[in-house]
């Protein structure tokens, strides 16, 4: 029996001072730290997600179409940087054979994804944006899909636990 059937009998018993073992059990769960915990950050989440929604609108509406940038070549080094350290990060721990791997993996795969839009999407109307999707459509987006996949796999997988240490 689901326990939305189990909680709404509960709330429907004839002496509401003694609640029945499914309320209890529902009020339990409630107040259960953990499940606390993520009430909480699913809570986190969807406000982030209502308010980045009007400020995407505000930005596609208020930002200049052409804007010259001082530190491009800071910007795009830290970037690849960053990139370089992820793709390091899950090197090492994948050698390794440490679960802890799937961290950085999901990191590399969004910013190769990242990679490739700002790529294309800042090379539009110049001969270079050919170059950008060639790069994007044949390196970092395969490589970035093979990611999510090894990702999916490993989750999917039972938990060894010569896997869960380093074992180096």
């Amino acid at each position: 029996m689901s326990h939305a059937i189990e909680y709404s009998r509960a709330a429907t018993s004839t002496d509401a001072r003694t609640p029945t073992p499914a309320a209890t059990v529902g009020r339990a769960r409630r107040n259960d730290p953990q499940e606390r915990r993520r009430r909480h950050t699913l809570e986190l989440l969807a406000v982030s997600a209502l308010g980045l929604a009007p400020w995407t609108v505000i930005l596609g509406l208020t930002l200049p179409s052409d804007y010259r940038v001082h530190a491009w070549r800071t910007t795009w080094v830290g970037f690849d940087i960053l990139l370089l350290t992820a793709l390091g990060m899950t090197t090492i721990l994948a050698k390794r054979r440490h679960r802890a791997a799937m961290i950085p993996a999901v990191a590399t795969a969004v910013l190769l994804v990242c990679d490739a839009w700002f790529d294309v999407s800042l090379d539009l109307g110049t001969s270079a944006v050919w170059a950008s999707a060639a790069l994007a459509v044949f390196v970092e987006l395969p490589m970035a899909a093979f990611l999510f996949y090894r990702v999916h796999t490993l989750l999917r997988s039972p938990c060894d636990p010569q896997q869960a240490t380093d074992t180096a």
